[in-house]
């Protein structure tokens, strides 16, 4: 059995009026099957509206199923007494880092959330110091966080979730507010993270190449899982790709083209590196 894992889930939205009078209902997931393994990095992929954010702030209990279930680490997300437990299993970056960081001092805002649980003084000082040089941080656990860049403000806020010692962590688009330069600062330290700490990762975003080196991709449609894979798998699904409203990373996408205009090169090339060393074999 996965970390994370849904059955049929289902989750409506409703809009009241001022007399709170249900106006509408709005299908965010509808029936979704979702068995994600300890240690994976999974993406999940979609367009604006798609469901994937909804699907994220499940994983953290932050919504509870209208239908079907939601495990983490076999707890059902529905059950009240288990909601702390599910969110110290299961860790939440969202977009914004401002709205996550509250310390005014970066030692101190990763050390708050394993205080909050009781965490002994010692122990904080350790998940601190181990938390800072897992994303990269250790030279600004002295800094005000006000005065970082935005990359680095996002590796604080996974630095925070990480000192809580969680098994999963879910990052709801959390490049989506950055420069080029910011989004790669993150993406090193997520992958970082899953490939030495073993942390489990859910990246949600709309970034293509942010999505390569997953071990599994979701892509999402109307709250759907319409299309499930390993990168390369998806990557060579270009024209469904998009007829969901998605595109391809650059590189695919040319490898694509290149191969459409009679160039022999395999589908599904997911890198610059792939791609010079397959144009050189066709040569």
């Amino acid at each position: 059995m996965g970390i994370i894992r849904a059955s049929k889930l289902g989750f409506d939205y409703h809009r009241y009026d001022g007399d709170g009078q249900e106006q509408e209902v709005t299908r965010a997931i509808d029936h979704i099957d979702l068995d994600v393994q300890e240690g994976q990095f999974v993406a999940i992929l979609g367009h604006n509206g798609s469901g994937k954010s909804t699907l994220a702030k499940h994983i953290n209990a932050l919504l509870v199923p209208t239908e079907g279930t939601l495990w983490v680490d076999n707890m059902d997300t529905s059950a009240e007494g288990e909601l702390w437990r599910i969110r110290q299993k299961a860790g939440m970056v969202f977009q914004n880092p401002d709205n996550q960081i509250i310390g005014t001092i970066v030692e101190e805002d990763v050390g708050f959330g394993p205080e909050n649980m009781g965490v002994p003084t010692e122990d904080i000082w350790k998940r601190v110091d181990d938390s800072l040089a897992a994303v990269g941080m250790v030279a600004y656990r002295a800094h005000s966080p006000n005065k970082l860049s935005g990359g680095q403000k996002q590796r604080v806020a996974i630095a925070g979730v990480m000192a809580m010692r969680p098994r999963c962590i879910v990052l709801d688009e959390p490049t989506a507010m950055l420069d080029p330069n910011g989004r790669q600062e993150v993406l090193k330290a997520v992958r970082e993270l899953n490939q030495q700490e073993k942390v489990t990762v859910i990246l949600i975003t709309h970034y293509m190449e942010e999505v390569v080196f997953a071990d599994r991709v979701y892509v999402m449609d109307q709250g759907r899982i319409v299309m499930d894979g390993t990168p390369r798998e998806i990557f060579t699904r270009v024209e469904e790709l998009k007829s969901y409203g998605l595109d391809v990373p650059q590189v695919t996408l040319l490898a694509h083209e290149l191969k459409a205009a009679g160039l022999p090169l395999p589908e599904g090339i997911l890198t610059r590196e792939e791609l010079v060393d397959a144009i050189c074999r066709s040569n």
